[in-house]
């Protein structure tokens, strides 16, 4: 039933994780369907690929952003 809403209404994305502040991953509230940000903004379906990158992403982008914490304290 949740299916059939989502090809007559549309996917409900919601953001379910945040990876950089550019690049989401996003989950349909109704059929659990997962999608990501492109390098050019578009949403793309979450592939384990591009699990691996978001996942490489986050791990890169936290530490830029904890070494840039610790360059301000000083």
């Amino acid at each position: 039933m949740k299916k059939i809403q989502c090809s007559v209404f549309g996917h409900n994305f919601v953001v379910s994780k945040e990876i950089t502040a550019h690049v989401k991953e996003y989950k349909c509230k109704h059929c659990k369907k997962q999608m990501t940000t492109s390098a050019n903004g578009n949403l793309i379906p979450l592939t384990p690929k591009y699990k691996r990158i978001n996942s490489v992403l986050k791990k890169v982008y936290f530490k830029k952003e904890k070494r840039k914490a610790i360059i301000l304290d000083h």
